[in-house]
């Protein structure tokens, strides 16, 4: 369940156009409904919902499975829309911090799949398998050190590019392929791309090699993608519930069909209210660190769907209370032009209480016996009255707990709310033009014709 509360921006308003601009908002919801707005080509995350496909779900799940029972790492290689959705999932379901290493495998990795099928039909205890992530960025460093870290482990591979040429993954993968099939007689079983659904060279590669393949449907764009085989495959090899998820966002889109008391509407008329009154930039702040990925998804998903023909309002994030001995100054008295929005969960998994000292050189007995929950709580309710005071337009978000149901119904809550948003700016939410601009020129440099 998610609670929605958009009051803190009420005083901030212009009333004078506020019936104008709720006739817009509700005519992009029914443009989105409809799919007459601009971009309806690409409303496919509606789409696969609207008609879901159980057995491909089925088919992802058990994948998974094979993934996790045979393997220690699962490299997943994407940028953008790419991997920031499963990456979020995943690391709001997973623990901080994983358990001790079990002892070494004796086999050696040439000899990996017998020794892989052996420990799973076995049912030999392993620790949970490891989802990492590489070509979302261009570091040597960054990804010789990956690769220098995976040498004796079992690795699986998936490759997440719908042309398999964008330069990031696509560089990252020939050298990960190199280093595959260098270290496993079975390197093509191991390695799963995600890419078209019929064209495009990774596509051409896979039914060379005779790798197992996803489709990315073509009417979904990378940063809608992550309820598509595209975030699916790692959230599934992670361990989680994949259907759970998918039924959640189902879940959220028949909640978000009527017009009235919809808070995907509601979101986005006050951030256009708010960006036509002069606010710039909008800050995704969560209390709960775990929810970090989500506002990084977030943020992609905003910035490229918003950012366009000089509209949009930018996207910060914050996590807190870390970033408060940061940004907090700057929050609370910098420049008027912020809008902050909390996205926060209001149950803990596990709970800590400070034990009582006598000697009580930090102060700190007046909190003896309080949970960490309950100070974590009155660190939230006073930051949003501190910043409410201080001139902040606040808006609040609260995820009932974190689990694979309230992701599933957040995806869809903000994937609808930025639609509309991106028709109330004028703009089209599902194309990203100036994506090519920095392409262009790093491929002039490099000698690309």
């Amino acid at each position: 369940m998610i609670r929605f509360d958009f009051s803190g921006t009420d005083a901030f308003l212009d009333k004078g156009q506020w019936d104008g601009a709720v006739r817009r908002a509700r005519a992009a919801h029914s443009a989105i409904l409809s799919g007459t707005g601009s971009g309806n080509e690409w409303l496919g995350w509606r789409r696969i919902l609207k008609q879901p496909n159980d057995a491909l779900l089925e088919d992802i799940s058990l994948l998974g499975q094979e993934i996790a029972a045979n393997a220690d790492v699962l490299l997943c290689i994407g940028i953008g829309g790419s991997f920031l959705g499963s990456e979020a999932v995943i690391r709001a379901l997973s623990p901080y911090f994983r358990p001790s290493p079990a002892a070494p495998d004796s086999h050696s990795t040439h000899d990996s799949q017998t020794a892989s099928v052996s420990r799973a039909a076995t049912g030999q205890d392993k620790k949970p398998l490891e989802v990492l992530f590489a070509g979302h960025n261009l570091s040597s460093t960054y990804l010789s050190e990956l690769l220098s870290s995976l040498e004796g482990k079992s690795v699986y591979v998936n490759v997440i590019s719908k042309s398999g040429t964008t330069l990031e993954p696509a560089v990252a993968f020939r050298i990960v392929r190199a280093w595959m099939e260098n270290q496993f007689a079975d390197c093509d079983r191991r390695i799963i791309a995600t890419t078209d659904t019929s064209k495009g060279g990774l596509r051409k590669l896979a039914a060379q090699k005779g790798y197992r393949t996803y489709a990315i449907p073509d009417d979904v764009g990378g940063r809608f993608s992550v309820l598509t085989p595209v975030g699916l495959l790692p959230i599934a090899a992670a361990g989680f519930d994949i259907r759970s998820l998918f039924y959640g966002a189902v879940a959220m889109m028949n909640e978000l069909h009527e017009v009235e008391g919809n808070p995907a509407i509601e979101y986005a008329l006050r951030r256009y209210a708010l960006h036509e009154a002069g606010y710039a930039t909008e800050i995704l702040s969560v209390f709960e660190p775990k929810l970090a990925g989500m506002s990084a998804w977030w943020q992609q998903l905003f910035g490229e769907s918003e950012g366009k023909e000089g509209r949009g309002i930018f996207p910060a994030v914050c996590t807190f209370t870390t970033d408060l001995h940061s940004l907090g100054q700057y929050i609370q008295s910098g420049r008027r032009n912020l809008i902050e929005t909390f996205l926060v969960s209001e149950k803990d998994r596990l709970s800590l209480v400070v034990p009582p000292d006598n000697d009580n050189l930090d102060g700190l007995n007046y909190l003896t016996g309080q949970t960490l929950k309950h100070i974590n709580q009155a660190a939230y309710d006073g930051t949003t009255k501190a910043h409410s005071l201080g001139g902040v337009p606040t808006q609040h978000i609260s995820l009932s707990t974190i689990n694979e149901e309230t992701l599933g119904q957040l995806v869809y809550f903000f994937e609808h709310a930025v639609s509309v948003g991106g028709y109330l700016l004028g703009v089209n939410p599902f194309d990203q033009p100036g994506v090519e601009a920095y392409k262009q020129e790093m491929f002039s440099l490099l000698g690309k014709k």
